[in-house]
């Protein structure tokens, strides 16, 4: 659908912050995905390459939350390939799992980001705020609900709280097998553990790295036990 034809556009009318009018009315995840690409919703979309929407299997048991794209996320045009995206897919085979055979998308589908101090043309990762999260709920939610995966890792504080609500915290819920709050019928178990940027960025990064790979293993665990 056109930006420019749109009646809730997010540069006629700056206090919508809302990706539902976007969605379309009925498709898989390749018409979603289409959809999303002319994506307003909230202001985001202005200063990138363009929208990052999920990556996988639609049929996959393993579904994985980040919470927004990086710089070669936006450049790339898909989630979790620059360095936080090897480390969690080094993490996930240590855990038992591969990630090829996950979904993988972030709460947020635009980059957000800010410039250096006194210019410069380094973009520098800025965490996207509650409302821009809140917006851009309805791919995610859409998403879930076509691929219907068994286990969702929420990867940080704000796939967290996109998933869980505003009183999730990462310190105390991680690592731990919760219900995904239903949206009209049971939804899947969801095991919150860190984002791999925060790993990157710890002071004890082998620490760090143990405990997501000891998370994830929950995720492994519950896989398993719901094999076929």
């Amino acid at each position: 659908m056109s930006p420019t034809t749109h009646t809730r556009d997010i540069r006629t009318d700056a206090r919508t912050y809302d990706a539902g009018p976007y969605l379309p009315g009925r498709g898989g995840l390749p018409a979603h995905r289409r959809a999303a690409a002319d994506c307003r919703g909230c202001p985001l979309w202005e200063d990138t390459t363009g929208t990052v929407f999920g990556k996988g299997d639609d049929s996959a048991r393993l579904f994985l939350v980040g919470e927004q794209p990086g710089d070669q996320e936006d450049r790339q045009g898909e989630p979790f390939v620059g360095p936080a995206g090897r480390l969690l897919r080094r993490a996930l085979e240590e855990a038992g799992i591969d990630m090829d055979t996950a979904y993988v998308t972030n709460a947020a589908k635009h980059f957000r980001f800010t410039r250096p101090p006194g210019g410069g043309k380094r973009r520098i990762h800025k965490a996207p705020d509650l409302r821009e999260v809140a917006a851009c709920r309805p791919w995610l939610l859409a998403e879930l609900r076509l691929v219907r995966p068994e286990i969702v890792v929420a990867l940080g504080a704000t796939a967290g709280k996109a998933l869980l609500g505003a009183s999730f915290r990462v310190t105390r819920d991680r690592g731990a097998l919760l219900p995904l709050p239903p949206d009209g019928e049971p939804g899947p178990q969801v095991v919150a553990t860190l984002h791999p940027s925060a790993v990157l960025r710890a002071d004890d990064r082998e620490g760090a790295f143990a405990g997501l790979v000891s998370d994830l293993k929950v995720a492994a665990e519950a896989l398993a036990k719901t094999e076929p």
